[in-house]
């Protein structure tokens, strides 16, 4: 230990006490709450809700690694979530019988589209600083949304794409029942999002803590300055935008997964892109593990928000003025978000990292 140099003592410690730490405790809590609640809850609307809370974290991590990390603002994310959705739709729609290698063909093609798109825009954006770049992502998801809508033969417009998974994803495949709880279509495709969900959170995890993501984190701080030290920033910059991008789009395909219909409105509008960069802000940019909170704050509260109503009629029937205050529920929605925005500037994550910073600091100088 005496050999060391402070920060190969702290990457010790850390090392040491990585499975002690309440940080990771929560994780495993969080994580055996995810695999219980379909069986507690056995509901189609609480399965729905935490489903789209464990695909959008994914959308929406990604989302931070090119804003939050990397400094980039883009427009066009929920393209990328587009394509991994419609990838999927139009394969298993067009194919005579769904089989499981449909998934990897879509999980194949969803990547190639993603890629192609995200050097295309890397290469024509990057080389030009200010907003060019944001405004280069927003004009190619708005085209895309446009040629999602005009493109009927292929996309069948806004009538949406509707199809059927194969085995055990099939909402008609029914398994054993175990304890009183059916094993149903649906329950098998939410662990499977759920497997996968993990999987790819902890591959973000790994790309934030590599020596890559710590140059990435140098180059939104200090561009010039990481130039200066001999970082190629374009190479690492393009690196994070193909890397979040095709993130993105195995998001849509978890997406397609769980809803098996895709129209544009539902994947590719502005909208969609408005919720992601929504989500990044409330959780916290740069924190990854945000994301969580994000989409949790926004998913929950689109589904439970508009029962305002329904409850006023139920408990007021007779006050109509509050009746018609509790169809304003969007603007109650609204007023969340003001109050998040201004008592957690950074978002929940990054407020509270900096809560604890500055006790730490001050027990240090008490110390």
């Amino acid at each position: 230990m005496t050999d060391l140099t402070p920060v190969q003592r702290e990457r010790w410690h850390e090392e040491r006490t990585r499975y002690s730490r309440p940080g990771f405790l929560i994780q495993m809590a969080a994580l055996a709450a995810l695999v219980v609640i379909p069986l507690i809850f056995p509901s189609f609307r609480v399965m729905d809700v935490v489903a789209k809370i464990m695909i959008f974290t994914i959308v929406v991590a990604s989302y931070d690694l090119i804003l939050g990390y990397t400094g980039l603002l883009s427009l066009g994310h929920s393209m990328f979530f587009g394509i991994g959705a419609y990838s999927l739709a139009l394969v298993i729609y067009h194919a005579p019988q769904p089989c499981w290698y449909h998934f990897l063909v879509a999980a194949g093609v969803a990547l190639s589209l993603s890629v192609a798109l995200a050097l295309i825009i890397a290469f024509f954006s990057l080389r030009v600083k200010a907003i060019f770049f944001a405004m280069m992502t927003l004009a190619l998801a708005e085209f895309t949304d446009i040629l999602a809508v005009q493109w009927y033969d292929l996309t069948r417009a806004e009538d949406g794409v509707s199809f059927k998974l194969p085995g055990i994803f099939n909402l008609g495949w029914s398994g054993p029942t175990l304890g009183g709880i059916e094993i149903n279509g649906r329950l098998m495709t939410y662990y499977f999002i759920l497997v996968v969900s993990v999987i790819l959170f902890v591959m973000m995890v790994r790309f934030i803590r590599s020596p890559v993501g710590r140059v990435l984190k140098a180059i939104r701080d200090n561009e010039p300055r990481a130039t200066a030290l001999g970082y190629k920033t374009f190479r690492y910059q393009v690196f994070s935008i193909v890397f979040g991008s095709s993130i993105a789009s195995l998001g849509g395909i978890l997406f397609a997964t769980w809803l098996r219909y895709v129209s544009p409105g539902s994947t590719l509008s502005t909208p969609i892109m408005l919720n992601i960069l929504l989500m990044v802000i409330i959780g916290g940019l740069g924190t990854l593990y945000g994301s969580i909170i994000g989409a949790a704050f926004i998913k929950m509260t689109e589904t439970w928000l508009p029962d305002l109503q329904q409850a006023a009629e139920t408990v007021f029937p007779n006050m109509v003025i509050l009746h018609r205050l509790a169809e304003r529920w969007i603007l109650y929605f609204g007023v969340l978000f003001i109050l998040v925005v201004f008592f957690f500037p950074r978002g929940f994550v990054g407020t509270a990292r900096e809560m604890i910073r500055r006790r730490k600091a001050i027990a240090r100088k008490r110390s």
